[in-house]
């Protein structure tokens, strides 16, 4: 799908959606518990029913509710599984070391540009430790073998969401482990995130060492409001949109409630900005920029393996709709600018699908934004709530 938007502000209230991120952890902790869990998650997503029906693979019952999930814990695990992870990074990074906890012999199927993503040092650290793992198509990965307790060691600077499928699998695995994290650890926030889910179920992981066992349900429990979707709307906001955001805790875990702080900061002035625990935001926190007084993005090599490479992506984009961006290695630097409008290829990432609809709400001219029912991956309600805002658009098959 195309769509074409043409000039107009955005006006009304919006509720954040449940957050992606912490959904694939409770979902996760919930197949594996002791006992049922509810799910408060009204809205739901591409990545999160990937993630969802994995772990129906593995055995648990995931009833779709109106106002959730209803998780009825893995029973009998299968000797074996096909997992298909879509274009989820979270999914496969998630569930590989599940799967090597549990010592199903599992293959992983995966989409998109998900072939291309890294999993190494992951990969190579799962062998080390019991798991056997091969790559029968490009579009696929097969792990056999069982993760054994130990000392786990891993560098933090490529995903956060190796540490946190370590975490969830050395939580299954009997006996006692710990991860050493070397280098720096990226993203931190997401970690934190994931030790508070297991917290949720009865599981700490202090020093990240860690007891293997069982999670404990605690009942019922709610997805909190997203910040890293809500992030688009908040910078509508910041960009002279009549626009309120609701549900969004500010004490949140979630790395993303950042953009709160960086939005104020660049509306007073040219900023320099670590992407390292932010990569998710960097697309639309590069439109603000440019619409004010632009900014410098440092630590920026984890954006080239995201679902595009978005340093790239960011570039066309903002290039496409009268904007100036240069880049290095490690650095892209957004200048101010007039954004006129133009045509943008989202290159299937649903952020740069949502930043583009976004700036087109200070373009002069229509935005044409290619393939934008991407959006389906993390926010599949996002057209509907832009045009119930007042965003005036037309969409045509290509």
């Amino acid at each position: 799908m195309d769509l074409t938007i043409f000039p107009g502000k955005l006006s009304g209230t919006v509720t954040a959606i449940p957050s992606k991120s912490q959904a694939h952890r409770l979902l996760i902790c919930a197949a594996f518990a002791d006992a049922p869990t509810e799910l408060q998650c009204p809205e739901t997503n591409r990545d999160i029913e990937a993630t969802a029906d994995c772990l129906r693979a593995l055995g648990a019952e995931i009833t779709r509710t109106e106002s959730g999930y209803f998780i009825s814990p893995v029973k009998t695990l299968p000797s074996s599984a096909v997992l298909g992870c879509r274009d989820s990074g979270s999914t496969l990074r998630f569930l590989l070391p599940v799967v090597g906890a549990l010592g199903v012999d599992t293959v992983f199927l995966l989409e998109g540009r998900l072939p291309q993503r890294p999993l190494s040092p992951l990969w190579e650290e799962m062998e080390r430790m019991g798991c056997s793992l091969t790559r029968p198509t490009e579009h696929s990965v097969r792990c056999q073998g069982k993760l054994q307790p130990g000392c786990y060691e891993i560098d933090g600077g490529v995903s956060s969401q190796f540490i946190t499928g370590l975490l969830l699998a050395l939580s299954l695995v009997p006996g006692e482990s710990e991860i050493h994290i070397t280098g720096t650890l990226e993203s931190r926030p997401y970690v934190e995130m994931t030790r508070s889910a297991m917290a949720l179920f009865g599981r700490n992981a202090p020093d990240f060492r860690i007891s293997g066992g069982c999670f404990h349900s605690p009942g019922k429990l709610t997805v909190e409001g997203d910040w890293s979707n809500g992030a688009f709307f908040l910078a509508a906001e910041a960009l002279g949109n009549d626009v309120t955001v609701q549900n969004l805790d500010p004490n949140s875990f979630q790395g993303d409630r950042a953009v709160s702080a960086l939005l104020s900061r660049l509306c007073h002035g040219s900023q320099t900005i670590s992407a390292a625990d932010i990569p998710d935001l960097v697309p639309i926190l590069a439109v603000v920029a440019a619409c004010n007084h632009g900014a410098a993005f440092t630590d920026i090599r984890r954006l080239r393996l995201k679902e595009s490479d978005r340093v790239a992506a960011v570039t066309d984009m903002l290039t496409s709709l009268g904007g100036r961006v240069s880049s290095d290695e490690n650095v892209m630097t957004v200048y101010p600018a007039r954004l006129t409008g133009g045509t943008v290829d989202s290159r299937n990432d649903h952020r740069i699908a949502m930043s583009a609809a976004i700036a087109a709400t200070v373009c002069s001219q229509s935005v044409t934004i290619h393939d934008a029912a991407c959006t389906e991956k993390s926010y599949p309600g996002f057209w509907a709530e832009y045009a119930r805002l007042g965003g005036n658009y037309e969409q045509y098959l290509r």
